[in-house]
């Protein structure tokens, strides 16, 4: 039963309870980053780890916290740990922090980061915190991945900044579309992925 729980914690933020999909939170930033494949993923990449990590350290620190405060101290724990992600994407990716600029500072502001701390972690085990920011930051890094996908190859002919589609396809017509790495594509990209997956799960329509 236990183990059952756990899975359920871990894998249903990957469709039935999917923050973007269902929660309809980090919206923002899925329309910010992924006008290219390899920004996405270490967005994706980031958000996991911070939501994970907070999650388990508000969860250590959520019988020691008075209720008045409890914000505060989530919002230092959750900027604590972008700061040092920002860090590390400058030593070691720079090239992808300047593509991100000013998105990875606002991971804090992010939705999913303080509804996932106040639903979950305050209320649930280390563990159990750890599996739900899993899944939740892998929830969340999979549909900026579809949608980068689709943005990078129709809008640019490139995935991770190498050429997909053949020269021929160019000399007979082929134009790549512009308005694709545009921000409103975004939108529309998320809003066909949504209608898919409200297709697929009859019990998330609406009555």
């Amino acid at each position: 039963m236990a183990q059952t729980k756990k899975k359920e914690i871990l894998l249903n933020p990957l469709s039935k309870n999917n923050p973007i999909l269902v929660q309809m939170l980090g919206i923002c930033s899925a329309l910010a980053v992924t006008a290219k494949l390899e920004p996405a993923i270490v967005m994706a990449v980031s958000v996991t780890a911070v939501v994970a990590f907070s999650n388990v350290i508000i969860s250590l620190l959520r019988k020691t916290i008075p209720n008045r405060i409890r914000i505060i101290v989530q919002l230092v724990v959750v900027a604590t740990l972008v700061t040092i992600v920002n860090e590390v994407l400058k030593a070691y990716a720079y090239d992808v922090s300047k593509q991100l600029s000013v998105f990875v500072g606002l991971i804090i502001t992010n939705c999913i980061l303080m509804g996932r701390l106040e639903a979950f972690a305050l209320g649930n085990t280390p563990w159990d915190s750890f599996l739900d920011g899993v899944g939740n930051g892998a929830g969340y890094g999979i549909i900026l991945v579809i949608v980068a996908f689709f943005r990078e190859l129709l809008g640019s002919g490139t995935l991770f900044g190498f050429q997909v589609i053949p020269d021929w396809c160019y000399q007979h017509g082929y134009v790549n579309n512009g308005l694709m790495i545009m921000p409103p594509m975004a939108l529309i990209v998320v809003a066909c992925i949504i209608w898919v997956h409200r297709s697929k799960n009859k019990d998330l329509q609406e009555k």
